[in-house]
């Protein structure tokens, strides 16, 4: 068969499917088109699962004569020229949206433009373009589609229940919700309100509303050019899946694995398996350093530096947990630990054994403690050095002890409230973190092999871990470089097995050169570290004295993530007077 030019239809239809490969794309495409528009309200109304859509905004409108342009391919008012997609200052810019639901749909086109005495109306049956006639409309436009995809019945049988099509617009609204906190959104569903946004003053209120949370956090975090701002939960207020993890990229929503991975990193060791963030981040960069034009339905977007990106998300979010920002402000608590990966100073690391022989009893059996205490004090204990003064805070140890439950729970009370700990995973932390200490801070010790682990790797992999090796030296672990794909350990941390390096360092490069940096490497330590602390401290089922238990809770007060453990679990739970008195019938 020759090569021939397609038809017109042919590559409309081509593009739409690009472009608006579901009701949910058209819709994010239109409520872009409003927000460029300097729309204030933008609401949308659906019908059968977006097989019809109406949206309508309060914006600048669209002259006469361009509303057969506005429903043209590739013709825009938001560039002109090639230079003008590395300094977009627009969601819109290939004027394809409006094109190709104009293919496959019946579209009613209805603008006022600004001052104008006059609204205009321009239809599209499929393409077909009609004359342009006066229209009725008050301020801004009003575009509506229906019967979505009738033209193209392969496309309709990949849509999705009604159900499922309704969820995907509900995101999509939530998403521009999220974007733009001053504008008022609304969607109706099959005549019924089903979401209503009122404008806000600031983004964390929208967010909060949006991710249906009572509280969250804002915090900021700068790497070079790159500046992530993030709205986040405490680790105590979770999901059960990833969905409200959203991240923006200069306002727009985007899908990114890497930056998502940042999100879970800042949380490591304080969420426990299956437990998900509540998160919003806002990514800004320099326009020549984000590339918004490499995926259709702009759902993608491509970093000059991604490891910039990724370490700005990550920080934006780990450097305020480290706070722990939900811990009552009144106590005057500060952080002992302001990054694990700054510089700070930290004070002489004593044994976290406690002192008392009733620490060696247990309700059931005997516990020999020495194997773990003396493995667990060479590193502690290993060079006492004073690093400088570290303000603690005073909430654990403001608890007033009454006592211990089933060898397993100290039960405090504090103001109107009955507390229990949990004594196992709070000191479970408290070892985490004086681990964490000695490492992040050199003095640990460490192995020095008598032949070099080699260690094969692609040329690409290779190269990423040389590019680190002195970030990768900080964490005790001294590299070489034994050929083009091929990398030689000649020490590493004593706690670490030989035998896992090797799946370390595959994981790290891979890690490395997708995201930058030696998160995983760090993760893998505190993995380790998490495990040790775990089989290293008083278990559940061990008696405690009183004075041990407050000291417990004194030594808690130096680390603001006490209130979980390692893994992720609660440390505590608490319960108000209020509440018993009503499980006791005391009160209604």
């Amino acid at each position: 068969m020759s090569i021939q030019v397609l038809p017109l239809d042919v590559v409309n239809q081509i593009s739409a499917g690009e472009v608006v490969e579901r009701p949910a794309h058209l819709v994010k495409e239109l409520i872009e088109n409003s927000i460029d528009a300097g729309s204030t309200e933008i609401h949308v109304e659906i019908l059968s699962g977006g097989k019809s859509i109406k949206v309508t905004d309060n914006g600048s409108g669209i002259q006469k004569t361009d509303l057969i342009l506005a429903l043209t391919r590739h013709a825009t008012s938001k560039i002109q020229k090639t230079n003008d997609l590395w300094n977009l200052s627009t969601f819109g810019f290939r004027g394809e949206a409006l094109a190709s639901a104009a293919a496959v749909s019946k579209l009613t086109l209805t603008s006022k433009f600004l001052n104008s005495e006059t609204a205009f109306q321009v239809t599209s049956d499929f393409g077909n373009f009609s004359e342009i006639r006066p229209g009725s409309r008050n301020q801004g436009t009003e575009i509506k589609i229906e019967n979505l995809f009738d033209n193209v019945p392969a496309r309709l049988k990949f849509l999705k229940s009604d159900a499922s099509e309704n969820a995907q617009i509900r995101n999509v609204i939530k998403a521009m919700a999220l974007s733009r906190s001053d504008i008022e959104f609304k969607m109706i569903e099959s005549g019924k309100l089903d979401l209503y946004f009122a404008r806000r003053e600031n983004t964390i209120d929208r967010a909060c509303e949006v991710l249906n949370c009572k509280k969250l956090f804002k915090n900021s975090a700068h790497r070079e050019d790159y500046k992530a701002t993030a709205y986040f939960s405490s680790p105590q207020d979770v999901a059960k899946t990833s969905k409200n993890i959203w991240i923006f990229a200069q306002n727009r929503w985007i899908q990114d694995r890497g930056l998502q991975a940042a999100v879970m990193e800042a949380y490591r060791n304080l969420l426990m398996h299956g437990e998900y963030p509540n998160v919003v981040i806002h990514l800004e960069c320099q326009p020549h350093d984000i590339d918004v034009n490499i995926h259709p339905t702009k759902s993608q977007v491509k970093f000059q530096n991604p490891s910039l990106a990724f370490r700005a998300v990550q920080a934006s979010v780990r450097d305020a947990l480290e706070t722990a920002p939900w811990v009552p402000k009144n106590l005057n608590i500060q952080s002992s630990v302001a990054n694990y990966s700054a510089n700070y100073q930290i004070p002489e690391i004593k044994n976290y054994a406690f002192h008392d022989e009733s620490l060696l009893k247990t309700q059931f059996q005997n516990k020999d403690f020495s194997f773990q205490e003396q493995h667990v004090n060479n590193i502690v204990q290993s060079q006492p050095v004073d690093l400088g003064h570290v303000s603690k805070q005073t909430y654990w140890s403001s608890f007033q002890v009454i006592g211990q439950i089933n060898l397993t729970y100290i039960v405090c009370q504090k103001d109107n409230q009955m507390i229990l700990v949990d004594q196992h995973a709070a000191h479970e932390r408290v070892a985490f973190e004086k681990l964490m200490r000695k490492w992040q801070g050199g003095v640990i010790d460490l192995q020095t092999y008598l032949f070099p682990l080699v260690i094969d790797l692609s040329p690409e992999k290779c190269e990423a871990i040389l590019f680190h090796q002195t970030e990768i030296q900080k964490m005790g672990i001294e590299i070489e470089q034994m050929g083009p794909s091929s990398i030689g350990i000649k020490s590493a941390p004593l706690f670490v097995k030989e035998s896992s390096l090797p799946r370390v360092f595959e994981k790290l490069a891979a890690d490395t050169v997708e995201f930058g940096g030696s998160f995983n490497l760090e993760k893998s330590i505190s993995d380790i570290l998490a495990t040790m602390a775990c089989h290293s401290v008083i278990r559940a089922g061990q008696s405690l004295s009183l004075p041990e238990m407050k000291e417990l809770l004194i030594s808690m007060d130096e680390f603001p993530l006490s209130s979980f453990c390692p893994h992720g679990r609660p440390v505590s739970i608490e319960m108000t007077f209020t509440e018993i008195e009503k499980m006791f019938g005391r009160i209604h």
